[in-house]
């Protein structure tokens, strides 16, 4: 849709992150479907920010009937003429050129920079800004190297799925032991990226702290994971429109304040 000829209501570009789409959430799935059937369809650009997936283990287990459900979710609406925009998180990173080609989607360096509706937005998944986290930090150079990755997914598919098993295990337990300073985006390295971007509106993910953030007269805001299964259900996203008005929403579409 020509962005002249929109309505002044118009979604100009949604953003979601932190969905960990698994088959042992059911509700969750339901409610990424839904979004994208009552919601995504209808807006100009759908921007994934990272941790879609509980976890993604390699292009090649495209094929699991669960991940069909989602590719072919995903290609429906970029077959609808929505831009789907894709961000890695540290869940997913290593979803590549195949499931881009099935879903239609683009996928985007880690760090990136949207013109939307006469707005400069960057938008990013927000690990790498977690600088306090040290021991993850050294985690995530090592396996965002190419030739990591290539190693890795050079092994069966069940054998890196059993590692991948053993990482969530180990990291949960160490989340048990940080302190939430420790696991959230660092001032320093939220000023950098502004800095570097010359922007002064900023969506990211990964914290699971949805909010909004005002210093020194730039805007932070942080989008929420997705959990239905939970009671209550969390979830949510970010909606930007034809006149740049950016608002916040619940699982059921509600703004939030």
């Amino acid at each position: 849709m020509d962005q002249n000829n929109m309505r002044a209501d118009q979604v100009c570009a949604l953003f979601i992150s932190d969905l960990h789409l698994q088959p042992a959430h059911p509700a969750t799935s339901a409610a990424f479907f839904d979004f994208l059937e009552r919601h995504a369809r209808r807006a100009q650009q759908l921007y994934l920010l990272g941790d879609l997936f509980e976890y993604w283990a390699g292009d090649d287990d495209i094929d699991d009937p669960y991940h069909q459900q989602i590719i072919a979710a995903l290609r429906a609406v970029s077959d609808a003429g929505v831009t789907v925009h894709w961000i890695a998180g540290n869940r997913d990173f290593l979803v590549g050129a195949k499931f881009a080609e099935a879903t239609d989607v683009m996928l985007l360096p880690e760090t990136w920079v949207a013109e939307i509706a006469g707005l400069r937005v960057v938008v990013l998944h927000g690990d790498a800004q977690c600088t306090e986290d040290t021991k993850y930090q050294e985690f995530r150079a090592m396996v965002r190297q190419p030739a990591w990755q290539h190693q890795f997914t050079a092994m069966p598919l069940a054998q890196r799925k059993a590692i991948i098993a053993g990482l969530r295990a180990d990291s949960r337990k160490e989340q048990g032991n940080k302190s939430y300073e420790i696991m959230d985006v660092t001032p320093q390295a939220i000023a950098e990226v502004f800095e570097q971007t010359g922007t002064d509106i900023m969506i990211h993910g990964h914290t699971h702290r949805p909010a909004l953030h005002l210093v020194d007269g730039k805007r932070r805001y942080v989008l929420p994971d997705w959990e239905a299964d939970a009671s209550p259900p969390r979830g949510g996203w970010i909606a930007i429109d034809a006149q740049g008005n950016i608002t916040r929403h619940d699982l059921s579409g509600a703004t939030i304040g």
